[in-house]
């Protein structure tokens, strides 16, 4: 997604300085839809999504075949049940672009909430043919897969959404609509995966796993046991007070695979990404973890999860090049955080979660243009 917010400056050379001049409403001709667009988000950040769709239709008649307004217009609606008016929105971006992903897996949840399956495996068969990396159209499809008790085509699916996005795993665990694989094998093995994974980004006691991941203890448990009958993890022990609880790290073979490698959990071996794509995950990765702290009102994680985005040996080189108004917002947030505490991470937490979302939506589909060009 491109920045709608962010206005451009023109500089005209003279011979003595350098002359700035802004667009306004006379010069841009699409100035006042951006504005309008801006209204409109912060007003679904408030969670005013009447308002929201009201000022998406107004800006639509600017330009009506704007494809970033329609879809913020049809997620309006559709998060107000109006899905006779979502899916309307929705075909008129395919009429301007049959390909958009995006669109089609939109479609297919409007078609999910109907509990009219079959069209909506249809809209992620159609997502999944125009981008075949997108890994939440591939989970989709497996959860609608799973409701039709079609259970070796649905673990596949899902197997293959978190080939491409391991955050997958960590949802499936979780998912409602999964409840048919679950005492399938190949499930139980993705839930080896959540668990590898959480020992794997630092979260080393049975306690923080099941925190992490949402799993019952028992599934963390029975998982971790077979983790270690394969290799994959060593345990051993540390002091708390006066007790010894078990610590779980990854086994010295695995770690040095991960890091040198670079295979996924599924245990396909990957090839070697341009630095772009790993800038980019890293910032995926960073948003996933802040959304995270933001979501359970953890303050002092917030402050900290902030970081990655203003330093500038993590992420925030490409902060500033392509969210500028972003990170300048999340310094503003950091410095308020520390002043104010919890009651401004209470009072703030909707808008902070907007703003991590559109930027997570952008760096999605940089990624997916990235991955298929490499």
């Amino acid at each position: 997604m491109k920045r709608p917010f962010q206005r451009k400056v023109k500089v005209e050379k003279t011979e003595k300085h350098p002359k700035i001049k802004r667009e306004t409403s006379l010069t841009d001709a699409d100035y006042n839809r951006r504005k309008l667009f801006k209204t409109g988000i912060n007003l679904m950040a408030d969670e005013k999504l009447d308002d929201a769709a009201t000022v998406f239709e107004q800006a639509l008649r600017i330009d009506p075949n704007n494809v970033e307004t329609l879809l913020k217009l049809g997620y309006a609606r559709f998060h107000l049940d109006d899905h006779l008016e979502a899916m309307r929105v929705y075909d008129k971006v395919l009429d301007i672009d049959v390909t958009n992903a995006e669109t089609w897996n939109l479609k297919s949840l409007v078609h999910y909430e109907q509990k009219n399956y079959s069209k909506a495996l249809d809209c992620t068969e159609k997502a999944i043919d125009s981008d075949p990396t997108y890994g939440m159209a591939w989970y989709n499809k497996a959860c609608f897969l799973s409701l039709v008790n079609q259970i070796p085509e649905a673990t596949e699916a899902l197997v293959r959404s978190i080939e491409i996005d391991v955050k997958n795993a960590r949802r499936a665990v979780r998912d409602k609509d999964f409840v048919n694989l679950r005492v399938q094998e190949g499930f139980q093995r993705i839930i080896e995966v959540v668990v590898l994974e959480s020992v794997r980004q630092g979260y080393h006691t049975i306690g923080a796993i099941v925190w992490t991941t949402f799993l019952d203890k028992v599934d963390a448990e029975d998982s971790l046991r077979k983790l270690l009958e394969k290799g994959l993890i060593v345990k051993h022990e540390k002091r708390d007070l006066f007790h010894m609880i078990p610590v779980y790290d990854l086994a010295p073979e695995l770690a040095k695979k991960v890091e040198v490698e670079k295979k996924s959990l599924f245990g396909i071996t990957k090839k070697k990404l341009p630095p772009v794509v790993n800038d980019l995950k890293e910032l995926s990765r960073a948003i996933q973890d802040v959304r995270s702290s933001i979501e359970n009102e953890e303050l002092e994680k917030t402050i900290e999860n902030f970081e990655p985005f203003i330093n500038s040996s993590k992420c925030g080189k490409l902060m500033i090049e392509q969210f500028f108004e972003s990170h300048r917002e999340i310094r503003l947030w950091k410095i308020r955080l520390k002043d104010r505490g919890l009651d401004y991470l209470q009072d703030n937490r909707q808008k902070m979660l907007n703003v991590f979302d559109n930027i997570e939506v952008t760096v999605t589909k940089q990624l997916r243009t990235e991955i298929t060009q490499s």
